[in-house]
């Protein structure tokens, strides 16, 4: 192979949504590793500002933050499952994508203490810009992705001139530009999609998601593992932390029984039913990066660190579960369940919310996720006619 060879680009066209045997790339894994390190500061961020009784702020600026972690991540995955062709500009462009995420995570410290988002939307625009150069090599596509890709490029240049804008702004302002600057962000997929179309490949996008999943479930793990190691050194009771330690681990092994009972494969097929897949995994990413915040939170009552006390502290951990099993039953369970599963799921959640009244609430949280589990267990999912799997 010649030096030309080597260093010339491929055709950026589109991939075929029916590939057999896609799966993951190595570079969409390397992606995702740089966001474990934003989750879990914008985690430890929101554990803070929960453990210092700021429950408002500390949830609306870590909505606030997660949704650039989340976007940034979910726009590069559908781009990736649509037109990746894995030369070295595509490589050199997705790692200067991650850049702008470590540059992000530095920024997520003075947006919570001290709504300061100067840094976070610079690194942000810089992923985003990244995203532009990306669209504009797709751009020269013929047919219909060609001109949904020239949309997304143009739209998303546009918003982020408006971001950069916004730094501008009075603080006042600031909140109102923020709404509308989200809003315009969401609506540039829709925009794209409707004047053209990108194929997106079931299988492939869907294993990403499940994939980012288990990524936010082990950050949870290894943050409330180190927050009940970190305890053991100030405690004299070991037995609240030891129900809080099989807390933590049977909730996040039940929350990846129930992630993935159902094949999630099925719930992509109309532009409207990927857009609620793809749009709706906002809540239960989200819930899933805080669950190890409130997991800290009730050690910190435990060890007389916290402002917040029971039975409120405990909310911090049963709003994210039962946030995370409305998300997957609307999102993937409840197409693919019989009644028993579409009555036992829901209600499982809205148990879960409440179980801070209860005076065990561990217990009781634990035994509601269990059974859930076994119900799932004893029920399987309905397959469409003609798409069982083997």
């Amino acid at each position: 192979m010649t030096r030309e060879n080597r260093f010339r680009l491929v055709p950026m066209r589109p991939r075929d949504p029916h590939e057999g045997g896609r799966t993951a790339s190595t570079l969409e894994l390397f992606f995702d590793l740089v966001f474990v390190v934003a989750v879990s500061i914008a985690s430890a961020e929101l554990h803070h500002e929960l453990t210092a009784g700021h429950v408002a702020d500390g949830i609306l600026n870590y909505a606030i933050v997660f949704f650039g972690i989340w976007w940034a991540w979910m726009n590069f995955t559908w781009f990736a499952t649509s037109f990746d062709t894995d030369d070295w500009f595509y490589r050199v462009l997705t790692i200067v994508q991650m850049g702008g995420v470590l540059v992000l995570a530095s920024g997520i410290g003075p947006a919570f203490e001290d709504h300061d988002f100067t840094v976070l939307i610079i690194a942000y625009v810089v992923m985003r810009l990244g995203m532009v150069a990306q669209w504009l090599r797709a751009s020269r596509t013929p047919g219909p992705s060609g001109r949904a890709a020239l949309i997304y490029a143009g739209g998303i240049a546009l918003v982020q001139v408006l971001w950069l804008a916004s730094l501008l702004l009075p603080r006042e302002w600031f909140s109102v530009a923020l709404v509308v600057l989200i809003a315009a962000e969401l609506a540039v997929p829709l925009v794209a999609e409707r004047i053209g179309s990108t194929p997106w490949h079931p299988h492939h996008i869907t294993e990403r998601y499940g994939l980012f999943t288990l990524i936010l479930l082990g950050e949870s793990l290894l943050g409330s593992a180190n927050a009940i190691i970190e305890a053991l050194r100030g405690i004299d009771e070991l037995g609240p932390l030891i129900g809080v330690a099989a807390l933590a681990l049977v909730s996040t092994a039940a929350l990846w029984w129930i992630y993935f009972w159902a094949p999630h494969h099925h719930a992509i097929g109309s532009f409207a039913n990927s857009l609620a897949y793809g749009y709706g995994h906002y809540f239960v990413f989200a819930a899933a990066g805080a669950f190890s915040a409130g997991i800290e939170v009730e050690i910190d009552v435990l060890t007389d660190h916290s402002t917040l006390h029971a039975p409120w502290s405990s909310f911090a951990f049963t709003v994210p579960l039962a946030v995370f099993l409305l998300g997957v039953w609307l999102l993937v369970i409840r197409p693919r369940a019989d009644r028993i599963v579409n009555t036992v799921v829901p209600v499982a959640a809205l148990l879960v919310l409440i179980d801070p009244l209860v005076p065990v609430p561990f217990a009781v949280t634990t035994l509601i996720l269990a059974a859930v589990v076994v119900v799932l267990v004893w029920r399987r999912p309905i397959e469409p006619a003609g798409h069982r799997e083997r």
